[in-house]
């Protein structure tokens, strides 16, 4: 029984084959596999979603399965059940649980005491679903990944942290990350993407300097500046990340073949320039439909061909 709370749960191998399981999957939609028929898997949203609710549930049921919805304050969570004890008795009715929330210590109260596969949905830590998209777009836009330069500009989030680590377990020959001073990606992070990178060939590099960044880079990666439950930051924000703007200027900076990613949403004239999103070189719809069929290939083999173990 496997849990996936950060991109750091898989193995390079096993990233490896989980994007390519998501290639076929994204080729053969019509002909539906349904590993998980007649299994449940719990949703348990502690923030707002768009992209992320819609394709697991999407991913879920086209796999056979039944998508359970759960809002926090729906459930006794909001009455001070804790959350082991949540986990406990959900492994008694669901096949997986999938949750996003607030601090990763959330997700690991829950998985301490779930006997089903957990599958962070995003926390304040780290987004790695999305960084499984994230590589699979870029692996299908170029032939050799160990050539790739990625540079990410903006804030050193929870989707900077996953991309780092992802990033360096796909092999890619550079991760820059530019961000403001005070902004960067926590160093246990980095470090560890660093470490990865000693075994796959990959380059991290962080650096104030967005210039400096998308010079010659393959791919240029933003976020928003103003995260959920930043808002009152919203000015300070604003105004630390002048010059961080994927714009067209930024764009010319870059290689000629790049292509532009951003998890969405977006606020265009922000973090990126609305003819950059909108324009030729963006791959941003298709990173979005990407999380669609990468999670497909995460549920198969979390969830697909395991047998129920006995329940706590």
């Amino acid at each position: 029984m496997r849990h996936f709370l950060s991109s750091a749960d898989v193995t390079v191998d096993e990233q490896r084959a989980l994007i390519a399981r998501a290639i076929d999957l994204k080729q053969s939609r019509a002909a539906l596999a349904r590993p998980l028929a007649g299994k449940s898997v719990g949703l348990i949203f502690e923030k707002p979603s768009t992209r992320t609710r819609v394709s697991f549930e999407a991913a879920i049921f086209e796999l056979g399965g039944n998508a359970i919805a759960l809002r926090s304050d729906e459930l006794q969570l909001g009455r001070g059940e804790t959350l082991q004890d949540t986990g406990t008795v959900l492994s008694r009715y669901l096949a997986g649980i999938v949750m996003r929330t607030f601090g990763q210590d959330r997700l690991e109260e829950v998985a301490e005491m779930a006997t089903i596969p957990v599958i962070n949905a995003l926390s304040d830590m780290e987004h790695p679903c999305q960084a499984l998209a994230d590589v699979m777009t870029i692996t299908e836009r170029f032939d050799d990944l160990s050539q790739v330069r990625l540079a990410y500009l903006g804030d050193g989030n929870n989707v900077c942290h996953s991309l780092l680590l992802a990033g360096a377990k796909a092999g890619f020959a550079e991760i820059r990350v530019a961000a403001p001073k005070g902004f960067e990606p926590i160093e246990p992070i980095v470090e560890m993407a660093a470490q990865i990178g000693e075994e796959t060939g990959c380059r991290i590099e962080v650096t104030s300097d967005p210039s400096a960044a998308a010079k010659g880079a393959h791919v240029l990666y933003t976020d928003v500046w103003t995260s959920m439950g930043q808002d009152q930051e919203r000015d300070t924000r604003l105004k630390a990340f002048e010059g961080f703007q994927i714009s067209n200027d930024r764009l010319a900076e870059a290689a000629p073949d790049a292509i532009v990613l951003h998890c969405l949403p977006a606020h265009r004239g922000e973090e990126i320039a609305g003819d950059v999103i909108d324009g030729l070189q963006s791959a941003v719809w298709d990173q979005a439909e990407n999380r669609l069929h990468t999670q497909k290939a995460l549920l198969e083999f979390l969830i697909g061909s395991r047998r129920r173990s006995p329940r706590k």
